[in-house]
């Protein structure tokens, strides 16, 4: 209903991009556009994308027009990629394609923050978070994880909670831990209030207008960025050798980054770290309960590592060896990534005029590389549908697995993500069992795809 009155309101503005974008000159309009129908003025194929399963409308496209297509998405002339080739193509070619993304959601997280750039900005941007992220850095946070893990689980045990709403707050716990390092506690509920207001909105009506999701949303923004600033001031009158968290990576001096420009980047970090990984657990959780067999065999494997501990008297706890150990778990992680795909498409505008496998991508036009349709095509995965994280024993064939992008701009969180899973991974497994309440069956979309409500289960403890 919300988008429908998105659409409404633009309508004129609507016309003019559409008009535009197909009547703007072009020096290589003699080259043919891809394939494909623009749909309705004004919102051209809009809701059925959007009202649907996204595999039903890219499979449809894709068997009437074939792997590269046009169409008419939020306003934007577009062209959709389902090939390997044509997806690694897009994604390693930075200048020819850029990230894009709405001017209302570039303020909501900030316009310096490192989705929206590319170039020598951005590429100091990631050495830094890679800096803070990569194995040899996190290994170390690995018992303050486990901390958060066994405080999560143990105010769920015997409670009915809705899988991903919880899984949001311990990926909001973890998040700020990596962030903050041992201060993060001291800021946890200011942050937590702002940003959990920010986030209701960012998927609003962007009018800025009082008592909208928007407006709202802003505010808690701008008293968010405020938030920040006093926790950078504190921090340049502590010993830096004090930290190792990615808050002293931005502030190192050889950074060079304005105050400004680490606030939007922490926004944009707990943004990127958030919803993605909650949302990978909470279909993890979902298959596991669909497949004892699966259960069993990463409970068998969680369970050897309790009883290899205990034989050599070894301390408790889970340290990074422990972890190279989860191969089963580890390819639960991956079959869920490919199956539920988070993330169906991702955007890129092109830069200029460029021509692929003889059809013309404008100037201007978004380009959407449809990662759910790759993850999901039995020409590059057997049985595609099917939940079987043994075909992960073998490496899949060369960019028909994507679930963290590709090329420059590919997520450099993703070792972090895969750490906080398994560590979670171990102690559901080992200490709980759990049942779904409801429906078992359907998926919502908007934006990530997630289990109908959210997963509602109850959780048991085996003792």
């Amino acid at each position: 209903m919300e988008l429908a009155t998105i659409l409404c309101f633009f309508a004129p503005f609507l016309f003019l991009v559409i008009f535009k974008s197909f009547f703007s000159p072009s020096k290589g309009r003699e080259l043919p556009l891809p394939p494909g129908t623009m749909g309705w003025p004004y919102i051209g194929e809009t809701f059925q994308m959007y009202s649907q399963d996204p595999n039903v409308f890219f499979s449809t496209k894709i068997k009437r027009y074939g792997s590269i297509f046009k169409s008419h998405i939020l306003g934007c002339p577009c062209v959709m990629i389902s090939s390997p080739e044509a997806a690694k193509f897009v994604l390693n070619k930075p200048q020819l394609f850029k990230p894009t993304f709405p001017a209302s959601k570039e303020r909501m997280l900030g316009k310096q923050a490192i989705f929206f750039h590319q170039g020598a900005y951005h590429a100091n941007l990631r050495r830094l978070v890679l800096r803070t992220f990569m194995p040899d850095a996190i290994k170390d946070k690995i018992s303050n994880i486990e901390s958060v893990v066994q405080s999560c689980l143990n105010s769920w045990e015997g409670k009915s909670i809705t899988t991903f709403l919880e899984m949001k707050t311990f990926t909001f716990k973890v998040a700020l831990l990596s962030i903050f390092g041992k201060d993060e506690i001291l800021y946890r509920e200011d942050l937590k209030r702002c940003y959990y207001t920010l986030e209701r909105g960012y998927n609003s009506m962007p009018i800025n207008v009082p008592g909208t999701l928007f407006h709202k949303a802003m505010k808690a923004r701008k008293e968010l960025a405020q938030i920040l600033a006093q926790i950078i001031s504190t921090r340049r009158n502590k010993k830096p050798e004090e930290y190792n968290d990615l808050l002293s990576s931005f502030m190192d001096e050889k950074a060079g980054l304005s105050d400004e420009q680490i606030a939007d980047n922490i926004i944009g970090v707990i943004f990127a770290a958030r919803d993605t990984t909650a949302s990978v657990l909470t279909w993890i959780v979902k298959y596991l309960g669909e497949n004892p067999s699966v259960l069993e065999a990463v409970t068998e494997e969680q369970e050897a590592i309790i009883r290899d501990k205990e034989e050599s008297c070894e301390e408790m706890g889970l340290n990074w060896s422990d972890t190279k150990k989860m191969l089963v778990t580890s390819r639960v992680i991956q079959e869920t990534l490919r199956v539920a795909s988070i993330l169906s498409f991702t955007f890129r505008e092109a830069m200029e005029d460029v021509e692929y496998q003889g059809y013309l991508i404008p100037k201007g036009w978004k380009v959407l590389p449809l990662f759910r349709n790759i993850h999901h095509s039995a020409d590059n995965f057997k049985e595609p549908q099917k939940f079987d994280p043994s075909r992960f024993e073998v490496a899949p064939k060369p960019n028909t697995f994507m679930p963290f992008g590709n090329g420059t701009h590919a997520c450099p969180g993703n070792e972090l993500a895969k750490l906080e899973i398994l560590v979670l991974l171990h102690h559901l497994t080992t200490k709980y069992r759990w049942s779904v309440i409801g429906a078992k069956n359907g998926i919502q979309y908007g934006p990530f795809a997630l289990p109908q409500n959210g997963l509602p289960i109850t959780l048991y403890s085996k003792k």
